[in-house]
C-alpha cells in the first residue's frame, strides 16, 4: 500500500467520526463526500456538499472536517470544499445508512 493510500485511509476514518447532528449516520456514510484527494508532501484535499443549501449545519461541518482532517499523521495542510454539483440525494447514501435510517 502507498504512503498516499494509507493516509487517505486514515482521513476516511477520521471523517467517519463526523455526523449531521439531525441524521445518526456519518457523513461518509451518507455519501456527503465526494473526493478525498491526497498530494505528494499530504496536502489533502476534501470535495463534499451537504444535504440542502439551507442545511442547518453548512456553516459548522466543512470547518469541522477540515479541523479534523487535520488532526491526521501525516497530514500537512487540509482544504474542504463544498461542492452542489452533483446534488445529494439520498440515493448517494451507502446500504449501511439506509438501513440505519429505516430506508430498507
Amino acid at each position: 500500500m502507498s504512503e498516499e493510500t494509507g493516509l487517505r485511509e486514515s482521513v476516511i476514518d477520521m471523517i467517519k467520526t463526523c455526523y449531521d447532528p439531525e441524521i445518526p449516520v456519518d457523513i461518509w456514510e451518507l455519501g456527503l463526500i465526494y473526493d478525498v484527494a491526497v498530494e505528494d508532501g499530504g496536502n489533502v484535499n476534501v470535495t463534499m456538499t451537504l444535504t440542502s443549501p439551507m442545511c442547518p449545519v453548512a456553516e459548522s461541518l466543512p470547518p469541522e472536517v477540515e479541523a479534523k482532517v487535520r488532526t491526521v499523521e501525516g497530514v500537512a495542510e487540509a482544504r474542504v470544499e463544498v461542492t452542489w454539483d452533483p446534488p445529494w440525494s439520498p440515493d448517494k447514501m451507502t446500504e449501511a445508512a439506509k438501513l440505519e435510517l429505516g430506508m430498507l
